[in-house]
């Protein structure tokens, strides 16, 4: 037993040597081997942008200028690079891809391809390795650099209200040593007119009910009016229409119409109930106004059962996919369901008119009513001011359908009165045969 309280014990102590063996391992890891950890996670790159040729202000739609960006490494390491160039931080002002014209061509480094992108209404310009995922960067050797020439121009919608454009150098994955980044200020000309505020005024006019109806609330029509003043917006304008109806209705089934190159044309609802009309253009044409015809009414499946006040409004942006509206109008009118059609019985029952004359028969028909089923009837004109009113039934004077009916019914009893005598006859004749 002693022995085996020996063996537990130099276990134990094994593994207590073990461990603090380990810890001892940790701490006493080499500072030099420590601080090449750390030194290989810092970023190391450092960008330069040189002078943009040639010099001075860009146009819109006009020149453009070429500058070298180059990136170094300075470390005995090869490090990725993944370049990321960036139009207007912070800038109010909102471009568009086509807004800025770039371009990039490889000097001393691999084949290059570049790309556009827009994100919040800022420009990004990126590049990378040809023949790969954009997301892919470029590795600098150790103490080495590589090179590009890099091109810059304004496109002809670059905005009126920005006299200049700032580009600056960065990386996608913070490649960049602290105070290694560049950046460059392009001026641009002014626009050949101050740049004016673009504004837009719009408004309903109600126009009454639809041709062919004489009902508003059956079919309502209206034109909606656009009015613009200062320069052009920056794209074209979206209009969306929404019926606001009392909040009990669940499916108001409301149907929209809009005129397009003279003919009504049904907008369909989107999946809020809403209706979108065309494009509006952004510079409306050189027009200092626009209109759209519509008509409001309500389909066959509407909840609606009497006429109900609803309220038209109209909403207008310049993007689909952004709440922001630089122009809103209502208007309130009644929509009702349309009217059951009516119908004709399809085999009337004769009445009489009111303005029916009493008809009464001439002597000559009289006088030969005895010896006729029917008889012709003249109709004789009242005096004016004494035509009798409809009481639902006219009556009969002279013969007519019945008369026949009567003589009938005379004839079967004359025919009756025969046969009963020819029987009594011929019982007497049979009597007196016997007695003889």
């Amino acid at each position: 037993m002693s022995a085996r309280i020996a063996n537990r014990r130099h276990l134990r102590s094994a593994a207590a040597t073990a461990v603090v063996a380990a810890v001892a391992g940790t701490v006493l890891m080499p500072l030099s081997a420590y601080a090449a950890s750390v030194e290989d996670s810092r970023p190391v790159l450092r960008i330069a942008l040189g002078a943009p040729v040639p010099s001075g202000p860009l146009t819109r739609g006009g020149a453009t200028e070429t500058f070298d960006l180059t990136v170094s490494n300075p470390t005995a390491k090869a490090a990725p690079f993944h370049p990321w160039l960036l139009g207007n931080v912070g800038s109010p002002i909102s471009l568009k891809k086509s807004d800025v014209v770039f371009k990039v061509e490889e000097v001393n480094a691999p084949d290059t391809e570049s790309f556009i992108g827009q994100q919040d209404g800022g420009w990004q310009g990126l590049f990378f390795p040809a023949g790969k995922e954009i997301s892919e960067g470029f590795e600098v050797p150790a103490n080495s650099k590589l090179t590009w020439k890099v091109t810059i121009g304004l496109g002809e919608s670059y905005p009126t209200n920005s006299n200049a454009f700032e580009l600056r150098a960065a990386t996608t994955s913070r490649e960049i040593a602290p105070g290694g980044g560049a950046s460059l200020t392009f001026k641009a000309t002014p626009s050949a007119k101050p740049a004016e505020p673009a504004t837009l005024k719009t408004h309903f006019e109600n126009n009454g009910s639809c041709d062919g109806t004489n009902d508003e609330s059956l079919c309502k029509q209206l034109t909606l009016w656009y009015k613009h003043e200062g320069g052009p917006f920056t794209s074209d304008l979206v209009t969306r229409l929404t019926v606001k109806v009392p909040s009990d209705v669940k499916h108001p089934d409301t149907q929209v119409r809009v005129m397009i190159d003279g003919k009504w044309t049904d907008v369909r609802p989107d999946r809020n109930g809403d209706f979108m009309l065309p494009l509006m253009p952004k510079d409306f044409q050189g027009m200092p106004g626009d209109l759209f015809a519509l008509q409001v009414k309500l389909g066959p499946k509407t909840q609606i059962t009497k006429p109900t006040l609803v309220t038209l409004q109209a909403g207008v942006a310049l993007d689909e996919n952004k709440p922001g509206l630089i122009s809103t109008t209502t208007t309130d009118f009644k929509l009702a369901p349309a009217k059951p059609a009516t119908t004709k019985p399809a085999n009337p029952t004769a009445q009489p008119s009111a303005t029916a004359s009493p008809t009464k028969t001439s002597a000559s028909s009289s006088s030969s009513a005895s010896s006729s089923s029917s008889s012709s009837i003249t109709p004789v004109t009242a005096p004016a001011g004494n035509t009798p009113k409809a009481t639902g039934s006219l009556a009969h004077t002279g013969s007519d359908s019945r008369t026949g009916l009567y003589s009938g019914l005379a004839a079967a009893l004359i025919a009756l009165g025969a046969g009963i005598a020819w029987l009594g006859a011929r019982r007497r004749a049979s009597s007196t045969r016997a007695r003889v």
